[in-house]
């Protein structure tokens, strides 16, 4: 166990040295558990005041990774969109396809409900824009809330889809008091939708709008498209 969280941890402090932020926090969070098992088990008592030392210091590093990326700052506004109810054309392309692009390394979801068949293929959709718009994207993490194993099952096989198909890691961190809805992009954009991701009406079989979602009417929502300049949205993913 010893061995196996000091690998971890060294990984972390790796990814965390080269700014990949959203993977050192969950590397950084199973090594800090797998040395405290450890030092809850050592009966020398210098050795475990050490790791335990070395667990504190982990898990403030998290915590202080956390904040910053949960730190909303008011930013500049780029666009302010109303869709109007049963209006089209507003696919996820053209409504903010434009700000997925090369500089995207990492995108933060946070996105309440991801439980419906039709809310988790709406993430499968945002999931191929993003890998097809983002050249060098390596981190998508997505907060919402737990729903049970259908749920766990739908997002193992979205991260393997992402990991085998373009080599992008996914991580779902779960609570219970999201309320926020918006995509944090490291390009520096936020991207505020009143209903999510989950805006569009349901489409009769073998009609328009079951693939393109142009052709889809649309429930209506107000869109923030929002930019921080680097000094100011680093902290957030840092």
């Amino acid at each position: 166990m010893s061995d196996v969280a000091v690998s971890l941890l060294m990984r972390a402090v790796e990814l965390d040295s080269s700014g990949r932020h959203v993977e050192a926090v969950r590397l950084y969070e199973e090594g800090a558990e797998g040395l405290a098992t450890v030092a809850r088990n050592t009966t020398n008592a210098a050795e475990r005041n050490h790791y335990e030392a070395k667990v504190l210091e982990y898990r403030n590093r998290v915590k202080a990774l956390k904040e910053r990326m949960q730190m909303k700052s008011k930013g500049e506004i780029k666009e302010k969109i109303c869709i109007v109810e049963n209006s089209r054309g507003h696919s996820y392309r053209s409504l903010f396809g434009k700000y997925l692009d090369g500089n995207v390394s990492e995108i933060e979801v946070e996105e309440p409900y991801l439980r419906e068949h039709f809310q988790l293929t709406n993430l499968v959709m945002f999931c191929e824009l993003a890998i097809s718009n983002c050249k060098n994207l390596k981190y998508i993490n997505v907060k919402t809330t737990p729903a049970g194993a259908d749920q766990l099952e739908a997002f193992k096989m979205l991260r393997d889809s992402l990991k085998n198909a373009k080599g992008v890691y996914l991580s779902v961190d779960f609570s219970e008091h999201i309320h926020d809805r918006q995509i944090l992009l490291s390009n520096g954009h936020i991207i505020k939708i009143g209903r999510g991701l989950n805006y569009f009406k349901k489409v009769e079989k073998y009609c328009l709008g079951t693939y393109d979602f142009d052709f889809r009417e649309c429930r209506e929502t107000n869109v923030d498209i929002l930019f921080l300049s680097f000094n100011s949205f680093v902290h957030i993913f840092q």
